[in-house]
This record gives structure tokens, sequence and C-alpha cells, in this order.
């Protein structure tokens, strides 16, 4: 098996997404890989209120801002030294999670996409998609599903 020079992981911040950065943080440090951690968030909107936040359901795990979207790779790249990474490289970009980790593979030539498993076994995520199915479905490269839930 020839092993895996660059690896990149979404995070969100949720305990589940930080299981899946320790995994690959594990994967990294045994294949001497770098390791890049991606958040994706989108803009905050302009006016929000508790009802749109009700809308929005299933992107109740979308980071919104900035700030939040660095704060979620300062946690996730001390569990990922803590697991064992010693190259760690982070980058937060503008996009739905799934089309972001895509592109963001191919951007940082990463040969491994590592992603969590919530949402695959959801209504919702048999239903609209999920951000590990669709990524699976679109990936470039070679997908881990983590098993987080």
């Amino acid at each position: 098996m020839t092993s895996y020079a660059t690896i990149l992981v979404g995070t969100d911040g949720s305990e589940t997404s930080l299981r899946a950065v320790e995994r690959s943080a594990q994967l990294a440090a045994d294949s001497g890989a770098r390791l890049v951690i991606v958040c994706a968030y989108i803009p905050p909107p302009e006016r929000s209120s508790a009802r749109e936040q009700d809308i929005l359901g299933a992107e109740a795990y979308q980071v919104v801002g900035t700030a939040p979207a660095e704060e979620t790779l300062r946690v996730a790249t001390e569990r990922a030294s803590q697991a064992g990474a010693t190259t760690v490289e982070t980058a937060v970009v503008q996009g739905r999670p799934a089309e972001s980790l895509v592109e963001a593979a191919r951007e940082h030539g990463a040969d491994l996409l590592v992603v969590g498993n919530r949402g695959l076994n959801s209504i919702a995520g048999r239903i609209i998609g999920s951000v590990p199915l669709d990524v699976a479905r679109h990936a470039p490269v070679d997908v881990l599903i983590v098993h987080t839930t």
C-alpha cells in the first residue's frame, strides 16, 4: 500500500469532526504526511433571527463567519498535534462543506481526504445528502470516512 503525502481533513468544530481530525493526524504521523485541516464557513447574514436558524435545520453544523472558523482551526490544530501530526497547515474556505473540501483537496494536492461519518445514518442525510456522502461521490482522491458517531 502506498503511503499518503498530503492528507486533508475537514472540521466544523464539533466533537465528531475533531475525532476525524485526530484520526487523520495519526495517519499523517504514521506516514510522515503533511496534514491540511480545512474549515468551511458561510458569511453571517446581515440580519439573523431564531426563526431563520430553525429554517436552516440541516445547515446547523455549518460554521458562520471567519472568526469562528479560525477558532475551530486553532482547536483542531491542537488536537492534531496531540495526536502526533508534525506538519500541520490550515485553511479557512468560504462555501458549503462538501464542495469546499473537494476543491481544497485539489488545491492542496491532497491524496487522501478524511471526513467523519456524521449525517450518513440520518434521514436528512439519506434524502438530501450529507457531507461524507457528497465528498465520497465527488472527490478526485481517496476518501476515508471515519466512524465518529
